[in-house]
């Protein structure tokens, strides 16, 4: 695949992984990325995973011939990124390799070295030249991991953004780049919003036509959608107007309480309503869900003097990643001393920025008519800008 004249794409496609990172569904795959710029000199950005070693190289010797790379340019050390690093080295004695120092210690624990003879230490603001293309390397702790760099080609202004602008799915299947971007962002990136708003602050000052990330398609037209999509999500502010609900149900009841509140916002000129059962449902799709909408209601039963387990994971799952800046509304279910709508709101203590309705559903084994004017309450108060 070309990118431009002088950058070509070496990354592969692996449609034989179902979870990734051992938790994220990806029924459509994942692509590895990894690149090569052609000048004077070549550099390789980055590997891929470790099933891949051969297809790689492959895919190295295919498009630079008779000629051999100069540098390794490793911006992360995810093993889905780092795996072949030794393998790169072994198979082209010659090259360097370009990285932090922190990647570099970390080489030193994935393959008992850190190539200290063939290694370039870059940090924020170094520079290397290939010829006409010079990088500047800009770190990126924590975005995700401590050691992470990003890379700035002057020559064709693009960025090599290691996971940042990356997303669930192989390259060659056809999908809405949003929707699985937003559930790779908020299920591995979301917990570092601070510091995606310091790189992003830096890429501001870079003139940025490509952007070419360790997962997903490279992005070439519209950056301002993509990179106004990251600053929203970054920033935890909501992308949409609309309310999701997350519930947990035993018998039932609690579902028809979720429904029957549903049905009402929509009734009210809610604007979207998505409804996920948390036992049942994706929970990286949940959660990426409670950070699109700008409201959350919460509807679980007491389960053991405590919350349903679904409902306890998922809630665990938004403090984890800095959830914050949403109004939130409760519905408990319970035969007997009810604790869930208090135990819910205890453990979101600890998020920021958080409004809470004023009106809460409270279900004792069974809708009856309070709980039903309890649930008209909540949807006339959640939809009351919409009218």
């Amino acid at each position: 695949m070309k990118i431009t004249d002088d950058i070509k794409y070496l990354g592969v496609n692996d449609h034989e992984i179902d979870l990734f990172e051992g938790q994220y569904v990806v029924e459509n795959g994942m692509a590895y990325n990894s690149y090569a710029v052609i000048d004077d000199k070549i550099a390789v950005f980055d590997t891929v995973d470790a099933k891949f070693t051969d297809e790689w190289l492959k895919n190295i010797k295919d498009e630079l011939g008779e000629r051999k790379p100069d540098y390794l340019i490793v911006q992360h050390m995810e093993p889905d990124h780092s795996a072949n690093i030794a393998n790169f080295m072994n198979t082209y004695p010659d090259a360097k390799i370009a990285a932090s120092a922190k990647a570099f210690v970390m080489m030193k624990q994935f393959f008992g070295t850190d190539f200290q003879d063939r290694r370039i230490e870059v940090a924020d603001g170094s520079t290397l030249s290939l010829g006409r293309h010079e990088f500047t390397f800009i770190a990126a702790p924590m975005v995700h991991w401590p050691e992470v760099i990003v890379t700035y080609d002057s020559c064709d202004k693009v960025l090599f953004s290691a996971d940042g602008f990356g997303k669930f799915g192989a390259l060659d299947v056809n999908e809405d780049w949003a929707c699985e971007a937003r559930r790779y962002y908020f299920g591995i990136v979301g917990k570092y919003g601070t510091q995606v708003q310091n790189l992003l602050k830096k890429a501001a000052e870079l003139d940025i036509s490509i952007i070419c990330p360790l997962h997903g398609p490279v992005l070439k037209d519209n950056l301002n959608y993509y990179l106004g999509l990251y600053n929203t999500w970054s920033s935890y502010e909501p992308e949409s107007e609309g309310v999701m609900i997350a519930y947990t149900s035993v018998y039932g009841g609690t579902k028809k309480a979720v429904m029957q509140l549903a049905e009402k916002l929509r009734e009210n000129g809610c604007p979207k309503v998505t409804v996920n059962d948390l036992a049942r449902c994706d929970m990286p799709e949940a959660v990426e869900d409670a950070f699109r909408y700008n409201k959350l209601v919460l509807a679980t039963t007491t389960y053991n003097a405590d919350i349903f387990p679904f409902m306890r994971t998922f809630i665990d799952a938004l403090l984890e990643r800095n959830y914050q800046k949403r109004t939130i509304a409760f519905i408990e279910n319970g035969t007997w001393a009810p604790t869930a709508g208090r135990i819910m709101k205890s453990m979101l203590e600890k998020a920021k920025n958080i409004h809470y309705a004023e009106n809460e559903v409270h279900i004792k084994s069974a809708l009856n008519e309070e709980s039903e004017r309890e649930i008209d309450a909540l949807a006339e108060e959640l939809c009351r800008e919409y009218k």
